[in-house]
Formats: C-alpha cells, sequence, structure tokens
C-alpha cells in the first residue's frame, strides 16, 4: 500500500449551512474526513470527495439560482433512488435511462445544487447500448 493519492478531482462547493449541507450528503453515503470549522472534508473511502465551506463572499449564493452542479458516478443508482426518491425532481420520479446513455436521476442540496447520480446505461441494462 502507498501514501501516495490516485489521480483525483474534487469539488469545493460553498453552502450557506455547514451542518444542513453536511447532513444531505451523508445520506449519500459520504463522511465528514476533516472538518476545520468552516471548511469540511467529506469522502466515501471509495474515490468520492467533496469539500464543502461557508467561507464563499457574500453574494456567491443566491437563494433559487445556484448555478453549481455535481455529478456523483455510482453502480448504486438504484439503491440511492429508492433510498432519495422523496427528493427527486424529475417528473419521472425516478432514476431513468436518458437519451445520452446514463440511467440517472436528480435531487437538490439544501442551497439548490443540482446533484445529478448516475451510471452508463451500458453496464446497467445491454440492451441500451
Amino acid at each position: 500500500m502507498t501514501d501516495q493519492p490516485a489521480h483525483s478531482i474534487a469539488a469545493i462547493l460553498p453552502c450557506t449551512d455547514l451542518d444542513a449541507s453536511t447532513a444531505f450528503y451523508e445520506r449519500l453515503g459520504l463522511r465528514i474526513e476533516s472538518d476545520h470549522g468552516s471548511y469540511r472534508i467529506l469522502g466515501d473511502g471509495a474515490g468520492w470527495q467533496l469539500h464543502l465551506t461557508n467561507e464563499a463572499p457574500e453574494g456567491w449564493l443566491v437563494p433559487d439560482q445556484n448555478p453549481f452542479g455535481l455529478y456523483l458516478y455510482t453502480p448504486r443508482v438504484e439503491e440511492l433512488a429508492d433510498a432519495l426518491q422523496t427528493d427527486i425532481i424529475e417528473s419521472e420520479g425516478w432514476a431513468t435511462h436518458k437519451p445520452w446513455g446514463m440511467y440517472e436521476f436528480a435531487i437538490s442540496d439544501p442551497d439548490a445544487t443540482l446533484v445529478r447520480i448516475g451510471w452508463p446505461s451500458r453496464l446497467i441494462d445491454p440492451s441500451t447500448a
């Protein structure tokens, strides 16, 4: 085993309430890896990592006009859709195969960040390939 990190990228997401945002992302399977007061690093131990901060400049987050979005890739789409069914914001109310080749659904975090959770359709249902 090595201490060298894998090649990866992590989003730094501004939020207005660290505790509310942390609780939301914990529902997706992330846990606090480190807490620095106004800056938290969350991870799932399998590749997802998200940095939350409430240090954004005044006016950076406008209620109901959040331009940020995250796409979480996971083969656990069904499991998460089931757990988050009441939060799904698409009219289908469930994960669906999209024309762009993803089986996905969308939810919104406490600051209206669009969060899509999906996996390639061809890896779930070979008939969609």
